[in-house]
């Protein structure tokens, strides 16, 4: 899970995928964290995506890296509503605290849980990674 984490924090603006009745959506995310060795990332519940989540918690990130590389993680989103895991995500995110705050009602960090990473480009083989 480092590699992915280290790829997306080098690689700020990454999209993530959901699902609306049979429709695909896609938007920018570009806050991630680690705690208690999961990967978490963050959202506002009054937005759209958050709702999709809630309906199906199966999503999918990409991201595009320097020299062509990229990374797709499948995945399932799962709320956490621990004030522990909602600090992490603001102290490794300082931009955030212009959003949200740890009590605001609004403010939800969500975990990767059984999530498939690969890590591929234009040569060689993919890696896959599972956390």
């Amino acid at each position: 899970m480092e590699e992915v984490l280290k790829f997306l924090k080098e690689n700020p603006v990454f999209y993530l995928a959901t699902v609306e009745g049979d429709q695909p959506r896609v938007r920018p995310f570009g806050a991630v964290a680690e705690f208690e060795g999961k990967l978490y990332i963050c959202t506002n519940n009054t937005k759209k995506v958050f709702k999709q989540i809630e309906k199906n918690s199966k999503v999918e990130i990409c991201g595009m890296g320097k020299g062509g590389s990229w990374l797709r993680i499948e995945a399932n989103c799962i709320a956490d509503e621990r004030k522990e895991a909602k600090e992490k995500m603001l102290s490794d995110n300082p931009g955030l605290k212009n959003m949200y705050s740890v009590d605001d009602g609004i403010f939800e960090v969500l975990y990767l849980k059984d999530a498939t990473a690969t890590f591929a480009s234009m040569k060689g083989e993919p890696k896959i990674v599972k956390f």
